[in-house]
């Protein structure tokens, strides 16, 4: 076996990705304080082709150095927008037929071994804050709210790496 080459990876251009068919999901991250963190979810949106990213409250945006530091200019390829307050975000894309579906540890949370996403669904999955979590009120409006199962001395694992594992699993399930 050897390394590819990156002129053999078959990457897209910004251009070429803007034109191609999209995951039917979004992003929201609410208050996200790490900037690392949201060039990390960026990133990994751009590999598994999320729709859009909507960053709220203190979330930071582009064009940043410390995000462009991980995101690695996917920045500038997936769809983003900001909006001040998460509910509002979650108003709208409710509105547009968005399925809400928090990453968090609740009450009667939905296993992500269980989450069955459907074909013709658009889900909007929101990441909370490192400390607080999604914001109460912001579960209160979701539809589902889904937990990673955890078998360790923790109960939380990063929100970068978080958001990749879910996205992944939804990836692979709506293949």
């Amino acid at each position: 076996m050897r390394k590819l080459r990156t002129s053999e990876l078959k990457r897209l251009s910004v251009e070429e990705y803007k034109e191609i068919t999209k995951m039917p999901i979004a992003i929201v991250m609410d208050n996200i304080r790490s900037l690392n963190n949201v060039g990390s979810v960026f990133r990994t949106s751009d590999a598994l082709k999320v729709e859009k990213i909507i960053l709220c409250g203190i979330t930071a945006t582009p064009p940043n150095k410390e995000i462009h530091k991980t995101a690695l200019g996917a920045e500038d390829a997936v769809d983003w927008q900001y909006v001040e307050e998460t509910t509002s975000a979650i108003d709208q894309l409710k509105a547009e037929g968005w399925t809400i579906c928090s990453l968090e540890q609740v009450e009667n949370s939905t296993s992500l071994l269980d989450f069955e996403p459907q074909a013709n669904a658009k889900y909007a999955l929101v990441l909370g804050n490192e400390v607080k979590g999604v914001q109460q009120k912001v579960v209160n409006m979701s539809d589902v709210c889904i937990e990673i199962p955890q078998y360790g001395t923790k109960h939380s694992f990063n929100v970068s790496v978080s958001c990749g594992i879910v996205l992944w699993e939804l990836f692979r399930k709506l293949q």
